[in-house]
């Protein structure tokens, strides 16, 4: 640990007051120590990962972190605020903030020590010495494990073995933590539940997923469990080991703040007899709120398929296109490389690029029911829906059908678990009986009953996006610019999005300019940001017009989110005026009759874009027309008394990152 943190990188008077401002200002730190080697490129990935979940704590803590490729080492920044910054904690705002920083590709060691010190986090002894010390040199020790906290360590070494032991013959639970980084969150769950698991009397025992892998419990330990808790937001790994037990199954944050409920409910489950099946509970389904409806759901279970098929849709369309690119129009008509292949020719590489896209293109029906279903059901539905993918491209059902398929998959799986069998039978339910009885049922449907008709309805949209031309091609994509910038990745920002990369499935001239347009309508918000932000300064924030700068990559990689602190700044001038430009440059584009086969790459993409001339001026044209509206709206705003240029619209302090997820 000493190797991570130095009294460099404390800061014990930390004045930041945003948690923005508090990241940048630790950042700022480990580029000092050569640690960071972009501050913009890793604040943008810290925000990434607050944008999943926040990062505060009870008891006020902050631990912002991510894995970044622009982390050289892992690498701890403290900072100790008089005031207290909100990192979304339900008790309030945080006073010790941890900024935990690993490489992309950390080793497993450190990652253990980063996972030590994020149990530390929970042991209120370890955080009231940070509160007490009086030198950078002390609190980097104290986190270092170079210096104990002495005030409380005979009380703690009294307390600890009357905490680890449990009654014998005591109720047995066995838990599982996990979060989207696997670095804080996922050992801080861990340690609360043990914790709690002492004082309740009860055996409890953790496997902690992070990542550094994961060590499976002792089957006979999960055997011999009388309940089960998953305090996780990533999918539980190897699920099915504990099915047929009372279950929990929360966020992981849940299993931080409230452990104790957790037990309670567990132990309330079992002494109904409520047993439960986790393997039909999965991530997908219980993300968001409990009482969410089905229609949330929904988009959720697609949105799980598009973001599996997406990667495919993006290798194989780039891979298309540098074909066409190197070798012509008529490249569709090489033999196959296989037969025929000269190195010397650039055609044959040429042909090489363009088979190899048309497989990848092959899987994305398959891979887009194969995920639908495995965000419904999990492991189980992935062979009924890539059967039912498959189905639906021998019957030209299309990408429709992959989305019909999916949901019956899944359906189907679910179905079929809800029926309870003898323990016996158990083991070969999710290798045999569930694979053979759902394929069955998908494949009867597919073929006989649903397939018909869906291909019908797919050949009709496809033939609809052929002929689009004229004004109802400038329509069209005038609603999807619209739909784009409405919220910058959220649900509607989505539901545009899947439509473009739904075409890309069955690709013709139509789907491939609603994939231009849609692409150039998600990068005009951020970089309309950045130009106003530079045009006039003065009417932005200094936090703003970092952001701003930021934003110029941001909005040429087509991240939308990269004008989210704006719009969260000030919504009601700055959602208006971004989708005004993102209509402009949809329907420019659709009327410019712009191509683009890859789903994503923004301005890294034009060379392989149909008439990048005249979409680079569509692009020009919403970002002026965006950036200028903005610059309007927020040049009559009557300032608030006693506001200052440091001041956020009407006093409030602008975030200073992207608060989502890339949306495309």
């Amino acid at each position: 640990m000493s190797s991570m943190i130095a009294a460099d990188l404390v800061d014990l008077d930390l004045a930041a007051a945003s948690k923005e401002a508090a990241a940048r200002s630790l950042a700022e730190r480990m580029v000092a120590r050569g640690r960071v080697t972009d501050l913009e490129g890793f604040l943008a990935d810290v925000a990434a990962r607050e944008a999943q979940m926040p990062t505060g704590l009870d008891g006020g803590i902050g631990i912002p972190h991510c894995r970044s490729a622009h982390v050289t080492e892992p690498t701890l920044a403290f900072g100790r605020s008089a005031e207290g910054i909100d990192f979304g904690a339900p008790d309030g705002p945080a006073d010790l903030v941890f900024l935990i920083a690993a490489p992309a590709g950390a080793d497993d060691a450190h990652l253990t020590i980063l996972s030590s010190l994020a149990r530390h986090l929970m042991d209120p002894e370890f955080t009231g010495a940070l509160r007490s010390a009086t030198s950078p040199e002390e609190a980097a020790a104290l986190i270092a494990g170079e210096e104990a906290p002495e005030p409380q360590e005979e009380e703690e070494e009294e307390e600890e073995p009357q905490a680890a032991q449990a009654p014998h013959g005591s109720f047995r639970i066995v838990a599982v933590t996990s979060c989207p980084t696997g670095i804080a969150h996922t050992y801080m769950a861990a340690e609360a539940l043990e914790k709690a698991g002492g004082a309740a009397g009860v055996e409890l025992v953790v496997e902690t997923q992070g990542s550094a892998g994961f060590t499976r419990l002792d089957p006979a330990v999960v055997a011999a469990a009388d309940g089960v808790i998953f305090a996780h937001d990533v999918p539980v790994r190897e699920k099915e080991r504990f099915a047929g037990k009372p279950t929990v199954d929360v966020g992981v944050k849940a299993g931080i703040n409230r452990p104790a409920e957790l037990i309670a409910e567990v132990r309330d489950k079992a002494a109904r007899g409520e047993l439960s099946t986790p393997a039909t509970a999965t991530p997908v389904e219980n993300a968001g709120e409990p009482d969410e409806g089905y229609g949330t759901k929904l988009r959720k279970w697609l949105m799980s398929g598009v973001s599996y098929m997406v990667p495919f849709v993006a290798a194989g369309g780039l891979l298309i296109a540098l074909g066409f690119a190197l070798g012509g129009w008529d490249i569709n008509q090489a033999p196959s490389v296989a037969e025929h292949f000269d190195w010397g020719q650039v055609d044959s590489w040429a042909a090489l690029m363009f088979q190899i896209g048309g497989l990848a293109f092959g899987f994305l029906v398959p891979v887009l029911a194969g995920y639908i279903a495995y965000g419904m059901a999990d492991r189980p539905g992935l062979v009924p829906g890539f059967v039912g993918g498959a189905i639906a491209l021998t019957i030209d059902a299309g990408f429709l059908g992959g989305l019909v398929a999916g949901l019956v998959a899944g359906g189907t799986v679910l179905a079929i678990q809800k029926v309870r069998i003898p323990a016996a039978l158990r083991g070969i339910m999710p290798v045999v009986v569930i694979p053979l009885l759902s394929s069955i049922v998908v494949g009867f449907l597919m073929f006989l009953v649903i397939g018909k008709p869906i291909a019908s309805l797919q050949s009709a949209l496809t033939d609809w996006l052929s002929g689009l031309s004229g004004a109802n091609a400038v329509i069209l994509g005038v609603i999807l610019g619209l739909m784009m910038c409405f919220d910058l990745g959220g649900p509607v920002n989505k539901v545009a999005y899947a439509f473009a990369v739904g075409g890309l499935a069955t690709p013709n001239d139509g789907s491939l300019k609603v994939m231009a347009a849609v692409m150039a309508a998600g990068m005009v918000p951020p970089l309309a940001m950045a130009l106003a932000t530079t045009v006039r300064g003065r009417l932005f924030t200094r936090t703003e017009r970092e952001n701003g700068k930021a934003a110029w990559v941001l909005g040429a990689s087509f991240i939308s989110e990269g004008a989210i602190p704006f719009a969260a700044a000030d919504p009601l001038r700055v959602i208006p005026a971004a989708m005004a430009g993102g209509a402009v440059t949809g329907a420019l584009s659709m009327a410019f009759e712009c191509t683009l086969r890859a789903p994503h790459g923004g301005l890294f993409v034009i060379p392989l874009i149909g008439n990048p001339l005249l979409y680079l001026l569509a692009i020009v044209a919403g970002t002026v027309v965006s950036a200028g509206l903005v610059i309007l709206l927020k040049s009559a705003r009557k300032p608030a008394p006693g506001r200052t240029e440091t001041d956020g619209p009407a006093g409030a302090e602008a975030p200073s990152g992207p608060k989502v997820t890339v949306a495309a």
